[in-house]
């Protein structure tokens, strides 16, 4: 697992095996994380794994979800037939690349009316998950590249698959872990900051964004009002 900090680096907050849909694999290396002392994660963004889901609402349930949307775009072109997935796919960035929460709203009542008829499951995907879709809106557009997608986070182990793909069995899964940690640890001082790093206190602050803009204090009174 790894993490963003204050600073905006991506560091390794843990590493375990486990059954990777196992709410109780996930829920027992959260656990740990938070018996160590990390703070509940402002946000934290995955595919459709139940397993991690249920167990961050279980062990930080202040934490916002996000899904990643390529995974969330290949659910749906799952649930369609191959004629119809270019427009689908066309109105799904719509919605995953808008602007604002206003436009990727409007595209989702779009992309329902078309396709909602003949494919209500595929469209369910869509509408039933919307806010967990649109999170990355209440927070820096700067960040929005990092919270659409765990990419990031994949590109973190990507070096380490190039060596565990080509090596032998390490013998034991403890072995393995060990050597996986290894891989990771000589990776880390490689690891980018994120986009808009000075941004990040500002957000575990509890600053508030609005489609990827501040919301200065005044202008939350307008609001309220």
């Amino acid at each position: 697992m790894v993490r963003c900090v204050v600073r905006g680096k991506k560091e390794l907050a843990a590493l375990s095996d486990g059954y990777r849909e196992s709410e109780e694999s996930w829920a027992e290396l959260l656990r740990d994380l938070k018996k160590r002392g990390m703070w509940p994660p402002v946000s934290a963004i995955g595919d459709g794994a139940l397993g991690f889901w249920a167990a961050a609402r279980d062990v930080f349930p202040q934490t916002r979800s996000q899904r990643d949307r390529v995974h969330k775009t290949v659910n749906v072109l799952d649930a369609l037939p191959k004629a119809v997935y270019r427009r689908a796919n066309k109105a799904i960035h719509e919605i995953t690349e808008a602007e604002n929460e206003e436009e990727a709203e409007q595209a989702i009542e779009v992309f329902a009316d078309e396709f909602g008829t003949k494919w209500p499951k595929a469209v369910a995907k869509i509408v039933d998950e919307r806010e967990t879709l649109l999170t990355f809106f209440d927070f820096p557009a700067e960040h929005w590249v990092h919270l659409c997608s765990h990419k990031p986070i994949d590109s973190t182990v990507a070096p380490v698959r190039v060596h565990t793909d080509v090596t032998r069995r390490p013998g034991s899964r403890a072995a393995g872990v060990a050597m996986i940690y290894k891989l990771l640890e000589a990776q880390e001082g490689r690891w980018r900051r994120i986009n808009g790093y000075h941004l990040v206190p500002l957000v575990r602050a509890g600053g508030r964004f609005m489609s990827g803009e501040l919301v200065e204090r005044s202008e939350e009174q307008k609001i309220a009002t």
